[in-house]
Order: C-alpha cells, then sequence, then structure tokens
C-alpha cells in the first residue's frame, strides 16, 4: 500500500448528488487533507443502463458550489488518468484474463431465464439467492468452445471454498465472513463492460488508494474484494464504512422520505457552509462540545476514530436552525448579494437604499435566503381592504399620522432611526388626540398600511416604503373607509 495518503470519491453517473453520497465525499476529502494527502474523483460509468446525460456536469458544479476540490479528477487530470471507467476498459479486460488463467474466474452461459428459476426455486426454499455455480463445473475445453463459438456469456469470480475472510475495518473493527455465503460475483459482463466489484478494485490499485472510505451499504461487497486483491497479489487498502442516514423515525434515508437530493437544499437557500458544517457531524463528533467548524476547521478537527458505527439521523430541523445561525452571521453585503437575485425585478427598481434596508431590517431570523427574500417581498405588498370593523376615532388616527408624516422634511425620510422616532411620537399624539393608546393606535395603524395583524415593527416598514410609498398606504385606507361609508 501507497505511503501517501490516497482516497477517492466514485461517484455512479445515474442522477442527483445524494446527501450521503456527500457526506462520503466530505469525509474523504477531510481525511486526506488532514493528512496532507490527495483527495481525486472517479466517475464509475460501467452500468450504461443506468447514465444520466449531465450528471458528471451536475456533480462538479455542486461541489464547487461547496468549496469542495479534488487534486485528480476528469476535470483537472492527474498522474493516473483516465479518471472515467469506460475510458479504461482494456485495463479490465487484462484483468479478468489473469484471473481466468489462474483459476480465478470462469465464464457462465447461463440464460437471465435459468438464472431467474434458479432464484425462485431457492427463494422458495428459503435460502438465499446465490449462483448455483452450474458453470464453474464446465471443462476449459468446453468453456473455450462455446466462446470461440460466440456464444454469449460473462465472467464469475471462482470464490474459494469453507474459507473465512477477515476484515479489519476503520470504523467497525474486525469483521469475519464465511466465503459460503459470498456469492460467485460476475466480475465481467457480456458487454464487455466490468462490474463494480472489479472496475473498483483494479482501479483502487492503480490509483494508489490507501483509504476506501464509503457507505455501510458496501460492507457486504467488501470480502468479495479482499479477496481479488488477494488473487492479484496486491495489498489492499484500508476500509472504513460510514454509518446508514436515518429518517428521524429510524428508517433509511431514501428518496421517497424526503429530500435528499444536495441540490434541493442549495434550491431551498442553505448556505454551502452550513450544509458542509452539518452533514459532517452525521455520524462523525468532534473531541469537544463544539456545533460550529468552518472547512478548514473540519479539516484540522476530522478523524475516524470518532465515526459511530450506528446509523445517523439527518434532522431537518436541526439543518435549518444550523442555516439560521450562518445566515445571521453574514455581512450585510453578502446577504444582500445574495437575496437581491431572488427579488422581483419590479421591487429591485424601487430606491435601491430602501430595499437594501429592508433586507436589513427583516434578516433577524432569516433561515435562508429565499426566507428572507420572501419577508421582504411580503413587506412590500400592497394591504388587503379589511377595514369595515373601524370607528370615527380610528379613521381619524389614520389621516392624523397620515397628515403628521407628510410634514416631515424630505430629509428625514432617508434617516431610518430619525424617522422611527417620528413615527411613533406622531403615532402617540394623533393617539392620545383621538382618545386610543397602545394596541387600540397600533393595531388601527397596522390594520391600514399592511391589512395584517402581525409583521415586522411599523416603524420600520415606513423606512421600507419611503414617503410616497407609506402616504398612500395610510391615504389608501382612509379613502377606502370613506367610499364604503358613502356606498352605505
Amino acid at each position: 500500500m501507497t505511503t501517501e495518503i490516497r482516497t477517492r470519491y466514485a461517484p455512479s453517473p445515474t442522477g442527483y448528488l445524494h446527501v450521503g453520497g456527500l457526506r462520503t465525499a466530505l469525509y474523504n476529502y477531510l481525511f486526506a487533507h488532514g493528512h496532507g494527502g490527495k483527495l481525486l474523483l472517479r466517475v464509475e460509468d460501467t452500468d450504461r443502463t443506468r447514465l444520466v446525460e449531465g450528471a458528471v456536469e451536475n456533480f462538479l458544479d455542486i461541489f464547487n458550489w461547496l468549496g469542495i476540490t479534488f487534486d485528480e479528477s476528469p476535470k483537472v487530470g492527474g498522474p493516473h488518468a483516465p479518471y472515467v471507467q469506460s475510458e479504461r476498459l482494456s485495463l479490465y479486460v487484462a484483468a479478468t484474463k489473469r484471473l481466468a488463467e489462474d483459476g480465478h474466474a470462469y465464464p457462465c452461459f447461463c440464460s437471465s431465464e435459468r438464472l431467474d428459476q434458479v432464484r425462485a426455486e431457492q427463494q422458495a426454499a428459503s435460502k438465499p439467492p446465490m449462483y448455483d455455480r452450474h458453470c464453474r463445473e464446465l471443462s476449459k475445453s468446453d468453456s473455450f468452445a462455446r466462446i470461440a463459438a460466440g456464444e454469449p456469456h460473462v465472467w464469475r469470480m471462482a470464490v474459494p471454498v469453507n474459507e473465512v475472510v477477515e476484515i479489519d475495518d476503520l470504523i467497525r473493527g474486525k469483521v469475519s465472513f464465511e466465503t459460503a455465503t459470498i456469492d460467485d460475483q460476475v466480475l465481467m459482463k457480456s458487454d464487455g463492460f466490468p462490474t463494480y466489484h472489479l472496475a473498483n478494485v483494479v482501479d483502487d490499485h492503480d490509483m494508489r488508494i490507501s483509504h476506501v472510505i464509503r457507505g455501510e451499504e458496501w460492507l457486504p461487497s467488501t470480502p468479495k474484494h479482499v479477496l481479488l486483491y488477494r488473487f492479484f497479489g496486491w495489498e489492499p487498502p484500508r476500509f472504513a464504512h460510514l454509518p446508514l442516514l436515518l429518517n428521524p423515525d429510524r428508517s433509511k434515508m431514501s428518496k421517497r422520505s424526503g429530500d435528499v437530493a444536495v441540490e434541493a437544499y442549495r434550491d431551498k437557500g442553505i448556505l454551502p457552509e452550513a450544509l458542509l458544517n452539518f452533514v459532517a457531524l452525521l455520524g462523525w463528533h468532534p473531541q469537544d462540545e463544539r456545533e460550529f467548524f468552518t472547512l478548514r476547521e473540519l479539516v484540522k478537527e476530522f478523524s475516524l476514530d470518532r465515526v459511530n458505527k450506528a446509523g445517523a439521523v439527518f434532522d431537518q430541523a436541526k439543518l435549518k436552525w444550523m442555516n439560521t445561525e450562518y445566515v445571521a452571521r453574514l455581512s450585510s453585503e453578502d446577504i444582500w448579494n445574495g437575496v437581491a437575485p431572488l427579488l422581483p425585478e419590479s421591487l429591485l427598481d424601487e430606491a435601491n437604499s430602501r430595499v437594501r434596508y429592508a433586507v436589513e431590517s427583516l434578516r433577524p431570523g432569516a433561515e435562508s435566503y429565499a426566507d428572507l427574500s420572501g419577508k421582504v417581498v411580503e413587506a412590500f405588498s400592497v394591504p388587503d381592504d379589511k377595514l369595515d370593523a373601524w370607528d370615527d376615532a380610528q379613521l381619524a388616527l389614520v389621516g392624523d399620522v397620515a397628515d403628521a408624516l407628510a410634514a416631515l422634511p424630505a430629509a428625514q425620510w432617508n434617516d431610518f432611526e430619525a424617522l422611527i422616532a417620528s413615527f411613533k411620537s406622531a403615532a402617540n399624539v394623533a393617539g392620545a388626540n383621538r382618545g386610543l393608546k397602545g394596541k387600540g393606535i397600533w393595531m388601527t395603524l397596522r390594520m391600514a398600511m399592511t391589512g395584517r395583524e402581525h409583521g415586522p415593527e411599523l416603524g420600520r416598514l415606513i423606512g421600507m416604503w419611503g414617503r410616497e410609498g407609506t402616504l398612500n398606504r395610510l391615504h389608501g385606507a382612509v379613502a377606502k373607509r370613506l367610499s364604503s361609508e358613502s356606498r352605505a
């Protein structure tokens, strides 16, 4: 095994990047960079029936958004190129030939119909479905004659009989497997493409991978890989199998149970720093009680010996809370740059300083850029007509406040803090003159200007609306009331 720490993230381009895949890539990144090593990206596209157009580009775009870089990849190249398995077929053909010559692989001519029948009979007998090794008993001369005649076939691994394969997993410790439970795995398919099991072993060896860090679902396949390393005479890498990601009810996290695509969280406005921080804590714990880490801090802190064996719960509420904390820490310029692209053009046509003021005023407690942009849009929306319950004192209050605000110097409308003080003073004076106080004042004004019973501080809202917008709302409320009375 190489002395340099080298890890890899090896996705299949069959769709979106799953959050479990993100965690695997992140842990490989943290482990490699924490030990001065390298992380490479390898595209495992040997299952030609499931390829999705643009999946690789989507992966790279998301990792770029997250700030996770690869030291070697199809895009940046490297000393072990190519990094796409469909471009490495000659290596797998040579490896299969070597296994066959050494008696570790054999051709299988069984049809899919026969395999289905064998599987059905085993299931009916409550036996685990495995290949019955029918073609393993064929003589080499018979097998090669059938191959020469052009008969379709695959190549299977000849798993040793009555042995124990032991794995020293960096997370789970020693795990043993009886070879009686290990299937004679297909290594090379009839279409000339290798299966995952052969290709990943050949590539991990060729690319000098020192540590294979992957999901728990690959643990049952690991004895097959260890056997292949033995057959080739290669030293295997160290293995570390990560715990499953679970829903809050402890069921396995899947597409049917909620959002599992990383891009879905990006679209919701989750910040990349928050998502990385949250995902890093799914199954790993730091030395202390800290919860917030930059990517650089995670590189220094991460270690495999603090990765749990038990499944990790993906708590959507905690992710939302963590993102809220990250949003709160953003600079005013950063949060404006994140929210502005989400605002309607009609709103951006408003005086820019007032829209910026709205973003800054409404940011406390915002869960994401999208959440904050929604609050800004709502703040500028036109109020509903809900004035039927007003009495004369309330109507007079609204008119008095409109008159007081109309008399303010133009410059004061751009001094937002002074404007808040002037508005409060005008409202309290008008309320006292009309026999209103407290809730009677502020609920009346809020309904007049927003049409809602609750919302942001009114003093800040008038700073967002400006002189014309505020007076239009107040005068409009009075006009609607008077029009309603005249119709009555």
